[in-house]
């Protein structure tokens, strides 16, 4: 009886979306388990997550399936006792700190750098693209780096921090570019020793380090996609190190995910399998974490743009999928996929959204004047 109340609360819930169970078009459910309605039930988006994984459903057309749940809002209708814990255990427990701050480095950017080499292109950039005037990913992760670039008014000379460097695209990028010299922090020893061997030769110098050690000047601090692994108990702190760091007429910039809605944690099925201790920061909660310390002059919302980014990053890794599967079994495979499909159909659906801000400490004198 409780599976049959299951079968026909999700069937009516995803009537709403368009979607139909063991339908003929792309964006329908294709069931090859019957124990799957009751996990969504029990586990939400998680019980959606794992079950794909684990093969009790497929759909031809996945990241729209995904867009269509999200655009109805189904995710709202549907919590399940995992996002409950999850609240309570981010509301208890300061999550990024200590020793938890390095669990994203070890379990998802330590992963291998095989993997991110055949999935994010020319550059190791892990980030969205700026696809204004670009046709491809390569294209469009350069001009990003550009507009980071730009956006900081970067001279020759200049001596720059980079909060979460990554492998160091983007420290490379500005010192050839723009003829400065800088420091880049990471909690991934993988990408650390990738950042160093990427950027020899030039003035740049790369730490595993925690940003909260941090306590040194620089004429420029930016971070791109860190800032979603700092928590909200953190910001304020992220802030205060942000402007620690900073000359008094220097600039800094912050380009992340954001939320539309506050909350204290991430998707439980992204928490467990992609990105632990993870949450996307809301305008509101931005907003207050920087007061008192800087001016915001410009915010950039381009969140779009990552649909297109994420729909390449799939692209490139089903294309190298051959040469990966020695080390990657085929669950791996499809967290993978459902991975960068949920994340581009979040983007698509606009739930999320990809700002650049541009601080600076006491106000720009005769104002800022932000390049696109």
């Amino acid at each position: 009886m409780a599976a049959s109340a299951a079968n026909v609360r999700i069937d009516k819930l995803l009537a709403q979306a368009g979607v139909q169970v063991d339908g003929p078009a792309a964006s329908d459910l294709q069931v090859h388990d019957a124990r799957l309605f009751q996990r969504l039930i029990t586990h939400g988006s998680l019980g959606l997550g794992e079950t794909y994984m684990d093969g009790w459903w497929d759909v031809g057309d996945l990241d729209g399936f995904l867009f269509r749940l999200l655009d109805a809002h189904l995710d709202e209708r549907v919590h399940g006792i995992d996002d409950l814990w999850l609240w309570l255990k981010s509301g208890l427990f300061n999550l990024q700190q200590g020793r938890r701050a390095f669990t994203i480095g070890e379990r998802h950017y330590d992963l291998g750098n095989d993997l991110f080499e055949a999935m994010l292109g020319r550059r190791l950039v892990y980030s969205c693209g700026y696809w204004k005037d670009a046709s491809d990913l390569d294209a469009a992760q350069e001009a990003k780096l550009d507009l980071v670039c730009r956006k900081l008014q970067l001279e020759p000379g200049m001596r720059v921090l980079d909060i979460g460097c990554g492998w160091g695209e983007a420290l490379k990028f500005a010192a050839e570019r723009y003829g400065v010299a800088g420091v880049g922090v990471t909690v991934s020893h993988e990408q650390a020793d990738f950042a160093r061997r990427l950027c020899a030769g030039l003035p740049i110098e790369i730490r595993v380090q925690d940003y909260r050690e941090l306590d040194e000047r620089f004429d420029r601090v930016f971070s791109i996609g860190m800032f979603e692994h700092v928590g909200v108990k953190n910001y304020r702190t992220y802030f205060e190190v942000k402007r620690r760091c900073l000359v008094d007429d220097g600039l800094a910039l912050l380009h992340c995910i954001g939320a539309n809605v506050s909350s204290n944690h991430t998707d439980p099925w992204i928490a467990k399998y992609i990105f632990p201790n993870s949450m996307l920061p809301s305008a509101e909660q931005i907003a207050q974490a920087r007061e008192h310390l800087f001016v915001i002059e410009d915010w950039h919302n381009f969140g779009a743009d990552y649909d297109r980014t994420l729909m390449a990053w799939r692209d490139n890794f089903d294309a190298a999928w051959p040469g990966l599967r020695a080390r990657y079994d085929e669950r791996f495979r499809r967290m993978w996929r459902y991975y960068l499909s949920a994340s581009a159909a979040v983007f698509r659906s606009r739930r999320d959204q990809l700002w650049q801000l541009v601080l600076s400490p006491r106000g720009m004198r005769g104002g800022y004047r932000a390049p696109r």
